[in-house]
């Protein structure tokens, strides 16, 4: 048997590449011809200095070519705490209007030089949550939703938080408060459908979880507004499924409904659609009412009536937390920031 040798022959291991230094503040310093101080206060968009437009260009320019970003850690060990500023997810379905408001609040933010972060944690919630919060150190805790405690609020402040707000029906001691009513929704819309001659009201109370903070009072809001009327409320449970709305559709005229208050608009649509579908005339056999005003409730035939929700200005809520970060001491502000009023409709 022949053996043939074969020389395999040796491949140069490519040399690798020299790593490329992390540019400074010194760096952008010397390509701007400025001082590194200079340098800080326009990445920083410190205020208190006066440094003109033409110098403020070139700096962020050479920070842009350099690639050079400013330094998180470092620039809150020099102001003694972070710019963060955590919103936990919510636990519930989110709509187009608070989408909206969360992109606002965070353009706001941003503008003041704070970082929003957005925290989920799945089957975390109330103080156990906080306890979570506060290891990543934010400077302020936006809180959606009602389940924070007053143990919740010491736990975040222990861990640095200057600021605690919460937006729910309800306000939490220690914490700022932006208070939602959302039984004054429920009252606008049950109100609307008693004075448009409508006496058996189906209230639409959404199945998906997370939605009872503002379902529950949105209901109360309709009974209070029909009190001591002759009108009569049904709780419509209902979840957001096509083949939900198409089973409650089936039984509407044994229902006996004139209207229905569906909750908001996104639930308005699902439940017309069906009743449509079994000839259910809009408005002459049933009125039905949103909430939230989107622009799809004016595209639909009929056209959907409403209940307009003003939710809070995200750059009036910017600065109460620039205001708490700045004197973490100063006593917690309440407000009541939903506004509600009827837009009235061809479906009502």
């Amino acid at each position: 048997m022949r053996y043939v040798m074969v020389q395999i022959p040796k491949t140069p291991v490519p040399a690798s590449p020299v790593p490329r230094s992390v540019p400074t503040s010194a760096d952008v310093a010397r390509l701007a011809g400025v001082s590194r101080a200079t340098v800080s206060y326009v990445l920083n968009n410190t205020s208190a200095v006066r440094i003109s437009e033409p110098t403020r260009r070139r700096v962020r320019e050479a920070a842009k070519e350099l690639g050079y970003v400013p330094h998180a850690a470092a620039r809150s060990l020099r102001a003694g705490h972070s710019r963060m500023v955590l919103m936990p997810a919510p636990d519930f379905p989110v709509g187009p209007l608070y989408s909206r408001f969360l992109d606002e609040l965070q353009w706001a933010l941003g503008r003041l030089d704070y970082t929003v972060v957005q925290y989920g944690a799945v089957g975390v919630r109330g103080d156990e949550a906080a306890r979570a919060w506060a290891e990543l150190r934010p400077v302020a805790v936006l809180v959606p939703g009602s389940d924070l405690g007053t143990k919740g609020v010491t736990v975040l402040k222990r861990s640095g938080a200057r600021a605690v707000v919460t937006l729910a029906s309800e306000s939490v001691e220690g914490a700022h408060a932006l208070l939602l009513d959302h039984e004054a929704v429920g009252h606008c819309a049950g109100a609307h459908l008693y004075a448009r001659g409508r006496r058996r009201i189906g209230v639409v109370v959404p199945e998906e979880s997370g939605l009872e903070s503002f379902s529950a009072p949105r209901l109360a809001g309709v009974r209070r507004a029909l009190r001591g009327t002759d009108a009569t409320i049904v709780e419509l449970p209902l979840a957001y499924e096509e083949s939900a709305a198409a089973r409650l559709a089936a039984r509407w005229r044994e229902l006996g409904l004139d209207a229905v208050f569906a909750y908001n608009d996104e639930y308005a649509m699902l439940l017309m659609r069906a009743l449509q579908d079994e000839d259910i005339d809009i408005p002459g056999h049933t009125a039905v009412i949103g909430a939230d005003d989107l622009m799809l409730g004016r595209l639909l035939r009929p056209r959907l009536s409403t209940v307009h929700v003003e939710l809070p200005s995200g750059r009036d809520l910017a600065e109460l937390v620039d205001r708490a970060v700045r004197n973490p001491g100063a006593a917690t502000e309440t407000h009541t920031v939903l506004g509600a009023s009827m837009v009235h409709r061809e479906s009502s």
